[in-house]
């Protein structure tokens, strides 16, 4: 074999060429890392958060086809957004929103209830919204989480929540065929999100993942970009819910 065959066979062709991807939640941690990533394999992307200014900084780095600034729970700016996307789209990341978690005595209702509308109302209305705007056999894909799946104090909102999620999508998957949905159940990703959550305990938690976890590292949110962009490529999927938390599952508490 010669030196140019194999470096001709080496080559693989980006997988998602002439296809667009939006991204809620994309200034920042999963959505931005999935955004970088769908660029790098020929896609354009359409970036949403809620801050303009990180939006604006990512648009200029990934070169992004446009990007819109507003509150993803908010439903009726979640439709006038997709209702002003003149180019049909081939694929939705939806990675807006974070866990709310409390012991049943100190919860705040009114927080609670906002985490109840939040994801799931979202969940159904970039389902509704993006009727007509993306192209069969394109996906809908959700960020959502493994943590809260054995039972425990300060779960109750967040583990019903996790536990929603794929039941959502695989009916909707069902109900807007050909357009595929699924969910990306993600463990703990180092994000800024998990810092904000975490604040001091962060280096604490970043070590006892390190030492407990099967794959002996901390799945970071390239990892989650990877499988999210598989998803979009691979048009066998839907209806399903992928786990990626380094094995965290598998470790007793």
């Amino acid at each position: 074999m010669t030196t140019s065959s194999a470096g001709s066979t080496g080559r693989r062709e980006p997988e998602l060429v002439g296809q667009t991807v939006v991204v809620i939640g994309g200034s920042a941690g999963i959505g931005l890392e999935t955004a970088r990533r769908a660029r790098a394999e020929g896609a354009e992307v359409i970036l949403t958060g809620r801050s303009p200014d990180r939006l604006e900084q990512a648009a200029k780095e990934l070169g992004a086809l446009r990007t819109a600034a507003f509150d993803a729970s908010d439903l009726t700016a979640l439709e006038e957004f997709f209702e002003s996307l003149a180019t049909p789209i081939d694929h939705v990341l939806v990675t807006a929103g974070r866990p709310y978690y409390a012991p049943l005595a100190e919860m705040d209702f009114a927080e609670a209830r906002r985490s109840f509308q939040g994801h799931p109302m979202m969940m159904l209305g970039v389902a509704r919204f993006t009727a007509g705007k993306v192209r069969p056999g394109g996906t809908l894909l959700f960020i959502s989480g493994t943590g809260a799946r054995r039972p425990g104090i300060g779960l109750a909102v967040i583990g019903a929540l996790t536990a929603a999620m794929p039941a959502l999508a695989a009916n909707l998957a069902l109900e807007i065929a050909p357009v595929r949905v699924n969910v990306i159940a993600a463990g703990f990703v180092d994000t800024p999100l998990s810092a904000s959550l975490l604040g001091s305990q962060l280096t604490e938690r970043r070590d006892e993942l390190r030492a407990t976890l099967p794959i002996r590292r901390v799945v970071g949110p390239d990892d989650v970009a990877a499988l999210a962009v598989h998803l979009m490529t691979n048009t066998a999927l839907t209806g399903a819910t992928y786990d990626i938390d380094g094995g965290q599952q598998l470790v007793p508490r």
